[in-house]
């Protein structure tokens, strides 16, 4: 007889079948074993996509997210509360949703008025800040969680405060399989009469695989019918990434070792039934994982819970499974360790006997109907545990609760503007213009914006492309021997100047800080750093504030990275200290600024102060540019209450009438941006407003009341005079207008998913 529960809709919310990874495979398992375990449950699932157009879902799959789209997880929020679940079952990882550490999951789960029961997959003992701040939200806004090992559960306590009372230990479920002599499934794959070992899941270089591979010529003497069976595709983030080049350098060092014939790797995705006649045959399991932080494996629960014996390095989840006679511990790396367990346990009969049915006991515990009934027991205290303390109660929100809407992103007329070369800076209408050539500036802004996407997770194949020419073109700029950037190249590839201006280089500098910043770039990464690393030294001789600012800008990123390099430090703090004497000098009474003239990208000096300040835990510092910044957008602010930029046909000087025109995209851009790293500050919302005021200025909320930015193509008109629009969308103003875009979205993300900003 089926047990019974109260609760009758659980929504399942992860990545789901046919995607394939690990996460999938146990939402999968999960919501088929609480719907045959409990008929009466009503169990859709809510998956998220990493591709376009999504997966060929069973019908189960009522609802689809993708990953970078944080609407799409807000549409999510509204279908669940309206179709009445009773709980949702959230399966975490941090790499499978979007936004920083997966932080757009946490704008979902605010707006849900259900309990959450939610399953950590992943908890790390030294989380980067990013990652805690996600991970201390999803404690607070999950009802319940559930670990699956007691590792887990320590973690939560003591890395995370996570109380006490609403941590659930349930163990990651496995097939129910008859305890099953190996012999009796090794015919099924032609190894009949051999010993065979065993290793599945997806295929890449944290799994260790060649050191299992070096082991063999030590045990094949011994054991010459041995054979070692890797089930399993190359992991599709790394095929896309690398290809197969991972799987070939192991099958290169399997000929290599001279033991191809004892080597099989089968690569393909295998669907459960043949994936546990595989683990059937095996008479030994190996996971040679190269590091500990893995609190939780399926495939080592497979394997184990199936009755295998197991070879394991000792990873956490390894370490507290494999204990009292049940499994061997290797160190990691550590080949001839890995020869002399699996060595051992194949001459000794018995001792490898009594590991598998010590394993295959305590696995009863493990099958999933027994796991589903303790998920359902979680979900029937997470119902009694619940309260709206935090939540909004209304389901129908007006229009000051909910996210302004942004235009799409779209990134046709960069592309048009854009060949083999870089980025051309003009056009005449929508057309590139040809004859005005190319320059480092638009180059390197251009870098800056693709790099903003990446990090943000809205990367393309095309847009990388783009990215390579874009950091190409300030590669050949660079004049080593000088040590300075030319700006201005003829469309016949020939450069018009010795040297480009300061404003130039130090938006060079602020692009290549942002290509070291980004995790993973490789190679592409390297070139940024050593082009930084030979053109800083140059900008402790600028004399352009603006120069100083973009420098401090790019500086705060590659130290970001690099944050031990003594001479980036230094020029950080000697060009602070320069802005800061500027405001000194120039400052008085009601003229609070840094020159005696408003001129252009001025919000690029408070920016740079605030940004610095906050890096350097420098208050005064952080304070002088609050409040240029203050100043800045007042006088920035019309009669009517819109964002209206300094002209510039004369610009501001001190003591004269301002120019209103030409007002000029970029300023908009240098606001919005300051106006984020104000809020970053001080989580003011003033400055969220201020940077919606700048940013609306593209949209038509200005003197002359028409968009500067065109819809139909992408770009951005040049700016904005006295009578009329200008109708060319050239370079510097598309990318101002994609840039003040780009950041708007990660603000309104953050403020989606978090209550506040987040600290540096």
């Amino acid at each position: 007889m089926k047990p019974s529960s109260a609760i009758r809709k659980v929504a399942f919310l992860g990545d789901y079948l046919p995607r394939k990874c690990g996460i999938a495979t146990f939402t999968t398992d999960l919501r088929c074993a609480v719907a045959s375990e409990f008929p009466a449950i009503e169990c859709p699932v809510v998956p998220v996509n990493d591709i376009a157009g999504g997966y060929n879902y069973p019908a189960e799959v009522r609802f689809e997210i993708a990953e970078q789209d944080l609407p799409s997880y807000l549409r999510a929020a509204d279908f669940l509360n309206i179709t009445g679940m009773d709980v949702v079952c959230v399966e975490h990882e941090f790499g499978i949703f979007g936004g920083p550490a997966g932080s757009h999951l946490l704008a979902l789960l605010r707006e849900l008025r259900m309990p959450i029961v939610t399953t950590l997959h992943t908890i790390l003992r030294e989380p980067n800040p990013e990652q805690r701040r996600v991970m201390r939200d999803l404690i607070r806004l999950s009802t319940r969680l559930v670990v699956m090992s007691e590792r887990g559960r320590e973690f939560l306590r003591d890395v995370y405060q996570a109380p006490a009372a609403k941590v659930d230990l349930i163990p990651h479920g496995i097939p129910d399989m008859p305890f099953a002599d190996p012999d009796f499934f090794k015919g099924e794959f032609g190894v009949a009469g051999r010993q065979v070992l065993l290793g599945f899941g997806l295929l890449s270089p944290n799994k260790g695989i060649e050191y299992a591979l070096r082991a063999l010529p030590d045990i094949i003497p011994e054991f010459p019918n041995v054979v070692y069976i890797v089930v399993g595709q190359t992991h599709p983030n790394l095929l896309r990434q690398e290809g197969e080049a991972y799987r070939l350098s192991l099958e290169r060092l399997a000929k290599d070792l001279g033991v191809q014939k004892n080597v099989v790797f089968f690569n393909r995705f295998v669907e459960l039934d043949e994936l546990m006649r595989f683990i059937g045959a095996a008479d030994i399991y190996l996971t040679p994982y190269l590091t500990e932080a893995q609190i939780t494996s399926g495939t080592l629960a497979y394997a184990f819970g199936a009755g295998n014996a197991v070879v394991s390095t000792p990873y956490w989840h390894a370490a507290e499974l494999l204990t009292e006679e049940r499994g061997r511990l290797v160190p990691f790396s550590d080949a001839g360790a890995i020869a002399v367990a699996v060595a051992d346990l194949l001459r000794n009969d018995p001792l490898r006997h009594t590991m598998r049915r010590n394993a295959y006991k305590l696995g009863r515990d493990m099958i999933w109907s027994r796991v589903a009934q303790l998920y359902v027991r979680s979900f029937e205290q997470a119902r009694l545990d619940h309260t709206f303390v935090g939540r909004k109660s209304s389901l129908i929100k007006t229009l000051d609760e909910q996210p302004g809407q942004l235009p799409e992103l779209k990134l046709d007329h960069l592309f048009r503007l854009s060949d083999s070369t870089g980025i051309f800076q003009h056009a005449s209408f929508t057309v590139p213009n040809f004859a005005e050539g190319y320059c480092t500036d638009d180059n390197a802004r251009a870098l800056v914006l693709a790099m903003m996407l990446q990090r943000q997770g809205l990367g393309s194949p095309r847009l990388n492309e783009r990215a390579v020419t874009y950091a190409a073109f300030l590669n050949h700029a660079f004049d080593r021997q000088r040590g300075r950037f030319h700006n201005f190249m003829s469309f016949d590839r020939r450069w018009l100047d010795e040297v480009g201006s300061e404003d130039c280089q130090g938006q060079s500098l602020w692009a290549l800080g942002l290509c070291v910043a980004q995790a993973g770039q490789g190679s592409f990464q390297r070139l940024a750093a050593e082009l930084f690393e030979q053109a800083l030294p140059v900008a402790a001789d600028f004399t352009s504030p603006r120069a100083w600012a973009f420098t401090l800008i790019g500086i705060d990123e590659y130290l970001s990275r690099l944050s031990g390099d003594r001479r980036a430090t230094q020029i950080r703090e000697a060009l602070t200290v320069r802005l800061m004497q500027r405001y000194a000098d120039a400052a008085s009474g009601e003229w609070q600024w840094f020159e005696e003239v408003v001129s252009y990208a001025n919000a690029k000096l408070p920016h740079a102060m605030i940004l610095s300040g906050r890096c350097m835990n420098n208050a005064p510092m952080v304070e002088l540019g609050l409040k240029t910044l203050r100043w800045l957008v007042q006088i920035q602010t019309s009669e009517a209450g819109s964002f209206r930029p300094i002209g510039s046909n004369g610009f501001y000087p001190r003591g004269r009438e301002r120019a209103r025109f030409d007002q000029q995209p970029i300023e908009a851009q240098a606001t919005v941006s300051a106006c984020i790293e104000a809020y970053q500050a001080t989580s003011d919302l003033f400055w969220v407003a201020e940077a919606r005021r700048a940013f609306e200025w593209f949209l038509g909320r200005n003197d002359l009341g028409m968009a500067l930015y065109d819809a139909g193509t992408g770009g951005c008109r040049d700016g904005l005079h006295m009578d009329r629009l200008s109708q060319n969308q050239g370079a510097e103003s598309t990318l101002a207008f994609l840039l003040a875009l780009a950041e708007k979205q990660a603000l309104q993300n953050t403020l989606a998913s978090f209550k506040e900003p987040a600290g540096k």
